[in-house]
């Protein structure tokens, strides 16, 4: 029960989180109106994968100057958890831009450089499995993601800001925290991507002791 706190607070807090930004009350914006809402649930996942990438690049650093399988299996894992998250994103991302914006893909630099950096995530999983030398393959791969991760924050977060963009702090715009969130909506943002997070972790850590029994068990056939 003492190990398992953190696990139980991140359900307490998504759930507080979910029942707060479904009923709870919102600022009168114009265009956003009631979908102000989806912030709840599109920037924790987003956040959430972000964590998670991180994590992978700290294992793959540890992989490198370790050589433990462990640390490999820890990076791998935590990346696909965080195309869990980045799926989610996307999705809650594309619903919102539907609302507002009139079309779920708009030509925007943020968009563009969201799906560029899903797909550089996704060609790190199918190089892993393009390789079948056990040491090769998780040492390419780190080396892969390390460098991966600096340029997903090009993407996401560098390159926007220097052109012009429909998304919120991108482009000369505004965040929603400097304009659109009031004091009753800022502590069930925190309390969602705190939550989020914490779920996120859980879900990576059980998908690696998931691997490690089904190493164990490919050892013993």
């Amino acid at each position: 029960m003492r190990k398992s706190w953190w696990k139980i607070l991140g359900l307490v807090m998504v759930a507080a989180a979910i029942v707060a930004g479904l009923l709870g009350p919102v600022p009168v914006l114009p265009i956003l109106h009631e979908t102000i809402r989806n912030v709840y649930f599109h920037v924790p996942m987003w956040f959430t994968m972000l964590t998670l990438y991180l994590i992978s690049v700290i294992y793959s650093i540890k992989y490198l100057g370790s050589g433990k399988t462990e640390h490999d299996l820890f990076a791998v894992e935590a990346v696909n958890t965080g195309i869990i998250f980045c799926s989610m994103g996307l999705l809650t991302g594309m619903l919102w831009a539907n609302i507002t914006w009139g079309e779920p893909w708009p030509n925007d630099p943020k968009l563009n450089g969201s799906a560029i950096a899903t797909l550089m995530y996704l060609a790190y999983l199918v190089l892993r499995n393009a390789l079948e030398e056990e040491q090769k393959r998780a040492k390419i791969s780190a080396i892969y993601n390390i460098f991966a991760f600096p340029v997903m924050v090009v993407l996401l977060y560098i390159l926007p800001k220097l052109t012009d963009s429909l998304h919120p702090g991108s482009g000369g715009n505004s965040t929603f925290g400097d304009l659109d969130m009031n004091s009753q909506m800022r502590p069930i943002f925190y309390t969602s991507v705190i939550g989020w997070i914490l779920i996120g972790v859980w879900v990576f850590t059980l998908r690696y002791r998931v691997r490690i029994v089904e190493n164990k068990r490919n050892q013993l056939d």
